[in-house]
């Protein structure tokens, strides 16, 4: 019976150990957990980052895409016609022919011959087969084809993802400070392409009497970071992690929280393309909030 009852009061001590590890207000405590909720139901959907299953660069002229090895590029399901279609890059071009036996799709529409826009035209093709879906997506002067399985297994065996325990701490002012103009920064990826971004300035902020600084990225009405900190390869993903937060307001102030810094989609999946900090977005600091890591990639 002592045994029993030990083995109670050390789970008992855990659980209240997580419970009072969170700090904050209950309300923004509450606040946190339903934007984390609302990040695994999006990393679930059909633009989400769970269901990718290929990633080709296309080399000029003909690449065949199917189930078969004898093609240029390889999806192995079985339940795949060994020959699915053709894709042609021509200078900066991409075409699609389609096996004639094949039902293909764009927007309900059985497509035979096509001319597919790339994703950062803003209205991209996006081709349906069964669960699959595919498009084209531009990298710097490189064209590639991601393909999507809307029934893969990583979103049917997907249990969530381990975060930091809720921290107010970590919800800091910083101060905004603008390049005039605002200036282009180069962001590398995990592709080996970098990437042109114009930054609009700098936030500089302060964690126990030490001075950091971050370098922001346009991104619509929100500024964009991506960063690394001393937690990466150890707590959390290696290769860093993003986060948003409004623009500044009236008096250049923004407000950066830390619990809402996620994981790249290549945490997920190794066929995304995703940017790596820069070096001036190094942090000598861990910043134990927001998500660890997820799996091994």
């Amino acid at each position: 019976m002592l045994r029993y009852f030990l083995i109670f009061a050390v789970v008992i001590f855990i659980v209240g150990c997580d419970v009072e590890s969170e700090k904050g207000s209950q309300e923004y405590i509450n606040q946190i957990n339903e934007w984390h909720k609302n990040r695994i139901e999006n990393l679930k959907k059909e633009n989400g980052w769970l269901n990718l299953v290929g990633l080709f660069f296309l080399k000029e002229g003909e690449n065949t895409f199917g189930k078969s090895d004898k093609n240029d590029f390889v999806i192995n399901d079985t339940s795949l016609p060994d020959y699915i279609c053709s894709f042609y890059l021509r200078d900066t071009l991409v075409e699609m022919i389609s096996n004639p036996d094949i039902d293909l799709r764009i927007n309900g529409e059985r497509v035979n011959k096509v001319v597919l826009q790339h994703d950062l035209t803003g209205n991209p093709s996006i081709v349906s087969y069964k669960s699959y879906r595919w498009l084209i997506i531009k990298r710097g002067e490189k064209f590639a084809l991601r393909v999507r399985n809307l029934e893969a297994p990583l979103v049917k065996e997907f249990k969530g993802i381990d975060r930091f325990p809720v921290n107010e701490e970590w919800k800091i002012i910083a101060d905004f400070i603008p390049y005039n103009p605002p200036k282009e920064i180069l962001i590398p990826s995990i592709i080996g392409i970098p990437e042109k971004e114009i930054s609009p300035g700098k936030v500089r902020f302060r964690v126990k009497d030490k001075i950091f600084e971050l370098d922001a990225i346009e991104s619509g009405d929100k500024l964009f970071f991506v960063f690394a900190d001393e937690t990466n390869g150890e707590e959390t993903y290696g290769a860093g992690r993003f986060l948003y937060a409004d623009k500044p307001d009236s008096i250049n102030k923004v407000t950066l929280d830390f619990n809402k810094a996620y994981n790249p989609p290549c945490a997920f999946t190794p066929y995304a393309t995703c940017p790596l900090p820069p070096p001036q977005n190094v942090l000598k600091i861990k910043i134990k909030a927001g998500e660890k890591s997820y799996g091994k990639h």
